[in-house]
């Protein structure tokens, strides 16, 4: 059994890295582990030059980069699908995402950082412009391997910045072909560089002298880390997006099977591998019973499968063995905390990370434990008053994501008020979030810049000049007479 994500010479440092299909096991992609160093000079040496080209000019090339995408959408998809081992529809979803998100960008950088002019006194005139910082680290996820960084890319290009992008070394193969396609566009290579590697050189890019901030999707826990690093480094900019424990609230509806199918979305598309995913389901005891039975039922009829499976599956596995077997230790830790099973979480097939989704009943257990655990697991908690629904909801060091699930408008006022999260829906999933509008939580769920249509924020800052065409001064009081 190869190695899973990488291959190591025995006494000496990983050389490769290498992908495998998640429901197949079957190699998928391999190369060499980048050179930190190299790409960072390579993009401070090339920066300046493409943030010099007008704001046309670059919107032309991610308007090239786009075609570009659209001309290859299908081999990008079976990449995405066969890496992440998602469902070729969901694959195929995610490149349209890749493609639109250059038009919202153009259109939010032209919103929240375009030029303009303010009101000034005495004859000059007050200007406001932004700058791109510089040389600007991507981090990306696994789970989203071509929207998530993408989303940072193609605002940070857009704004003049050069990009070095690390994917995760769970899918390098999507990031190798996102990167030849921004040069296929006609981004300078100088301008988009690539660090295929793990953790060591996703550490070293974030630490790197030379990067003029850091754009992470990514574990709390890892996010955690660089905001403590990043603390005595002022002068760079440092962007969290990470995860959320979040919850879906059923109450006071008479529509079980939609609130059902609400909750499935919510908690185990993308075989529960969302941030935005829904880990707590929080419902009105006396709705408990047949929301369940509803959940259970339809549970019972989901295909879970391989990408390119015929009929298409639902769900396909998780990432990979490691994960299958941490998540199969959670939810028997929460089993062993006093938690009730409703709903087995099974691996049906033993060598391979496919997962069928777990329920488990919390309602009585004391110390709930407040993790984000990344995949196919659900947690019910029943109550019987909706203040403390709101309550449990924001029982959690995150605030990603909230959903309520409801036909009174005046409960939806109250949970809206109420909850503390970054995204707050209403008979909608957690999930699914909109390109177009900001996206991004508080506590352990990201350090207070959304991203999606406001990561123009953090990929430029603002200067304000006051200006004149002559120089005209004088000092009216305090001094003597001359």
């Amino acid at each position: 059994m190869p190695i899973a994500y990488g291959q190591r010479t025995r006494g000496l440092p990983l050389s490769e890295i290498v992908s495998f299909e998640p429901a197949t096991g079957a190699e998928l992609w391999r190369g060499p582990i980048g050179d930190v160093d190299a790409e960072v000079a390579a993009a401070r040496g090339g920066w300046a030059t493409w943030a010099a080209r007008p704001l046309t000019y670059r919107i032309e090339t991610m308007r090239r980069f786009a075609n570009v995408v659209r001309q290859r959408q299908d081999a990008l998809a079976d990449i995405i699908a066969r890496e992440t081992g998602k469902p070729l529809w969901e694959a195929r979803t995610e490149v349209d995402t890749v493609i639109g998100k250059v038009d919202i960008s153009v259109s939010a950088y032209a919103d929240r950082t375009a030029q303009r002019r303010l009101d000034a006194p005495m004859g000059s005139r007050m200007a406001l412009r932004h700058k791109p910082h510089g040389v600007l680290a991507v981090l990306g996820p696994y789970n989203f391997p071509a929207h998530l960084p993408n989303g940072h890319i193609v605002p940070a290009l857009i704004a003049g910045n050069a990009v070095i992008f690390k994917p995760s070394e769970k899918t390098p193969a999507t990031g190798a072909f996102l990167v030849e396609c921004y040069r296929a566009a006609g981004v300078p290579e100088e301008c988009i560089r690539l660090v295929i590697g793990g953790p060591d050189e996703g550490r070293a890019l974030a630490a790197h002298p030379d990067i003029d901030g850091l754009l992470f999707t990514g574990s709390a826990r890892t996010g955690i880390a660089l905001n403590r690093a990043f603390a005595e480094k002022p002068e760079k900019i440092l962007a969290l997006e990470m995860g959320g424990n979040n919850p879906i609230v059923v109450w006071d509806t008479p529509e079980i099977y939609t609130a059902a199918v609400l909750v499935i979305q919510s908690a185990f598309t993308t075989a529960g591998q969302r941030c935005t995913a829904a880990r707590r389901l929080i419902v009105d005891e006396r709705l408990a019973e047949p929301l369940l039975d509803q959940i259970n039922r339809l549970l019972g009829r989901l295909i879970i499968g391989a990408p390119h499976d015929d009929p298409s599956p639902f769900m396909g596995p998780v990432i990979d063995n490691d994960t299958a077997d941490q998540l199969t230790e959670s939810f028997l830790a929460l089993l062993m905390r006093g938690g009730k099973v409703i709903r087995h979480l099974e691996r049906p097939v033993a060598d391979r990370p496919f997962l069928s989704p777990g329920l488990i009943d919390m309602t009585d257990v004391a110390d709930r434990p407040d993790l984000e655990l990344f995949g196919p697991i659900l947690q019910v908690v029943r109550l019987s008053d909706f203040e403390a629904a709101i309550a449990e909801a924001n029982n959690t060091r995150y605030g990603l994501s909230a959903s309520l699930i409801s036909q009174t408008p005046a409960l939806y006022d109250r949970f809206w008020a109420g909850a503390r999260a970054g995204i707050v829906n209403w008979n909608r999933p957690t999930n699914g979030a909109s390109s177009a509008a900001p996206f991004g939580g508080i506590g352990w769920s990201g350090n207070h810049r959304p991203s999606a249509y406001y990561a123009a924020d953090y990929c430029a800052y603002p200067v304000v000049s006051n200006e004149a065409d002559a120089a005209r001064a004088s000092i009216g009081i305090g001094l003597r007479d001359g």
